[in-house]
């Protein structure tokens, strides 16, 4: 490996999700990629190219084990260029009922979690005045919806994480980009609903249907394609000059629109489109 080899690592890797592809993306840019994920799901990043792909297990939510992986690569390769803060899962529920813990979990996960990689390897980033930091937020995070109020508020920490990042890392020549995609096809769909299963909405039970719909809303027929969305961010971060942010995929326009409307128009339009304009 030379010099100019972008050392990156990957969070949230597992087949079928977008950060398996973002590590195949950054693979054809011939970059040294590592591709982690938790332990239990650490055998699921498979048929990745062995010369340029290094799989190793990643728990987000454990000190210990982040320390451990971001040793491991420093020690190999001598630094680490990229960051990807890709892990995350969904949450969805309606607030009033969804337990606590679960919210918690989810949390610790999206939001912590990249805040936990970023305390590791910013201070080796600094000392070498150099790196990238990015971070996955969602539209989601500008316009949280029904039913998912614990998953935007995880992504809205996201944001102003990184916003603020993005200026205190500055002086240090330490570039943070935030991604927010739109609908993308993935097993995060099908991941949420299975998590759906093990709840019994008391309060909520005459939209249990809608609940489950929010979960693969993102799962459309139109969802953009995992891999033409992780080759759009990775050629964006490896350009001469990081973007502050990447917004792309299916509904980004529809979300854009309900950024600057009125507030009475948004809540009409997810009352509609979340089966929430009745009284029960």
């Amino acid at each position: 490996m030379n010099n100019t080899t972008k050392v990156v690592l990957v969070t949230g890797c597992a087949k079928g999700g977008i950060g398996y592809e973002y590590c195949k993306a950054f693979a054809v840019q011939n970059c040294r990629v590592f591709a982690s994920d938790i332990p239990q799901r650490a055998h699921d990043i498979v048929d990745l190219p062995p010369d340029k792909v290094e799989t190793l297990a990643l728990d987000v939510t454990c000190d210990e084990s982040v320390s451990s992986a971001v040793k491991s690569i420093i020690s190999k390769c001598g630094r680490i260029d990229i960051l990807v803060n890709n892990a995350g899962i969904g949450s969805t529920g309606p607030l009033a009922e969804l337990p606590l813990d679960t919210i918690t979990k989810a949390w610790e996960i999206n939001g912590l979690g990249q805040l936990r990689l970023v305390q590791k390897i910013v201070p080796h980033m600094i000392s070498r005045r150099s790196g990238t930091i990015v971070n996955i937020g969602s539209v989601v995070g500008k316009v949280p919806t029904p039913w998912a109020g614990s998953y935007c508020a995880s992504k809205a920490y996201v944001h102003a994480m990184s916003h603020t990042l993005r200026v205190e890392l500055r002086p240090f020549n330490v570039n943070v980009v935030l991604v927010l995609p739109g609908s993308i096809r993935s097993n995060f769909g099908k991941e949420s609903v299975e998590r759906l299963g093990e709840f019994d909405w008391k309060l909520y039970g005459e939209f249990k249907e809608a609940i489950e719909e929010r979960a693969t809303a993102s799962q459309g027929s139109k969802a953009m394609d995992a891999g033409v969305f992780a080759r759009h961010v990775v050629k964006r971060v490896l350009s001469g000059k990081a973007p502050k942010e990447i917004i792309f995929g299916h509904l980004t326009g529809l979300f854009a629109l309900l950024i600057w409307s009125p507030l009475w128009f948004r809540d009409r339009f997810f009352s509609n489109r979340f089966k929430l304009n009745k009284k029960v």
